[in-house]
Protein backbone atom coordinates (compact mmCIF):
# COMPACT_ATOMS: atom_id res chain seq x y z
CA UNK A 1 0.00 0.00 0.00
CA UNK A 2 1.32 3.96 -0.77
CA UNK A 3 1.03 6.30 1.79
CA UNK A 4 -1.74 8.60 0.07
CA UNK A 5 0.17 11.67 1.08
CA UNK A 6 3.28 11.42 -0.78
CA UNK A 7 2.89 7.62 -2.25
CA UNK A 8 5.79 6.85 -0.29
CA UNK A 9 4.88 2.50 -0.07
CA UNK A 10 3.72 2.02 3.66
CA UNK A 11 5.91 0.08 6.40
CA UNK A 12 4.05 -2.04 8.57
CA UNK A 13 4.74 -2.30 12.53
CA UNK A 14 3.13 -4.00 15.16
CA UNK A 15 2.57 -2.17 18.48
CA UNK A 16 1.16 -3.71 21.86
CA UNK A 17 -0.58 -6.16 19.63
CA UNK A 18 -1.94 -3.86 16.89
CA UNK A 19 -0.27 -3.43 13.64
CA UNK A 20 0.30 -0.21 12.53
CA UNK A 21 0.45 1.34 9.11
CA UNK A 22 3.67 4.63 8.91
CA UNK A 23 5.23 5.91 6.12
CA UNK A 24 8.89 6.65 6.44
CA UNK A 25 8.64 9.26 4.60
CA UNK A 26 6.05 11.97 5.98
CA UNK A 27 5.66 10.68 9.28
CA UNK A 28 2.61 9.71 8.41
CA UNK A 29 -0.12 7.01 10.61
CA UNK A 30 -2.85 4.96 9.11
CA UNK A 31 -4.89 2.50 10.83
CA UNK A 32 -7.63 0.15 9.68
CA UNK A 33 -11.13 -0.16 11.58
CA UNK A 34 -10.98 -1.10 15.21
CA UNK A 35 -7.12 -0.84 15.39
CA UNK A 36 -7.91 3.12 17.05
CA UNK A 37 -10.45 1.24 19.69
CA UNK A 38 -7.58 -1.32 20.33
CA UNK A 39 -5.28 1.52 21.48
CA UNK A 40 -7.06 3.25 23.50
CA UNK A 41 -8.47 0.21 25.19
CA UNK A 42 -4.80 -0.98 25.88
CA UNK A 43 -4.00 2.49 26.94
CA UNK A 44 -6.67 2.88 29.71
CA UNK A 45 -5.14 0.36 31.30
CA UNK A 46 -2.91 1.38 34.39
CA UNK A 47 0.75 0.85 34.78
CA UNK A 48 2.68 0.49 37.60
CA UNK A 49 4.14 3.65 38.43
CA UNK A 50 7.96 4.05 37.78
CA UNK A 51 10.12 4.04 40.77
CA UNK A 52 11.00 7.51 41.91
CA UNK A 53 14.85 8.74 41.69
CA UNK A 54 16.88 9.91 44.51
CA UNK A 55 18.61 13.14 43.61
CA UNK A 56 22.48 13.67 44.25
CA UNK A 57 23.68 14.96 47.00
CA UNK A 58 24.00 18.83 44.83
CA UNK A 59 20.49 18.97 45.65
CA UNK A 60 20.08 18.14 49.37
CA UNK A 61 22.78 20.82 50.77
CA UNK A 62 21.42 23.33 47.99
CA UNK A 63 20.29 26.63 49.72
CA UNK A 64 16.79 28.03 49.93
CA UNK A 65 16.02 30.84 47.84
CA UNK A 66 15.70 33.93 50.01
CA UNK A 67 13.35 36.90 48.89
CA UNK A 68 15.45 40.11 49.29
CA UNK A 69 13.44 42.29 51.69
CA UNK A 70 12.26 45.72 50.25
CA UNK A 71 13.23 48.55 52.51
CA UNK A 72 11.25 51.78 53.20
CA UNK A 73 11.02 55.16 51.48
CA UNK A 74 14.05 56.16 52.21
CA UNK A 75 16.29 53.34 50.76
CA UNK A 76 15.03 54.79 47.77
CA UNK A 77 15.98 58.17 48.38
CA UNK A 78 19.61 57.55 49.87
CA UNK A 79 22.53 54.82 49.36
CA UNK A 80 22.47 52.54 52.25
Amino acid sequence: MKCPTDGTPLVMSERSGVEIDYCPHCRGVWLDRGELDKIIERSAVPTPAAPQQAYGDDRQHAKPYKKKKRGGFLEDLFDF
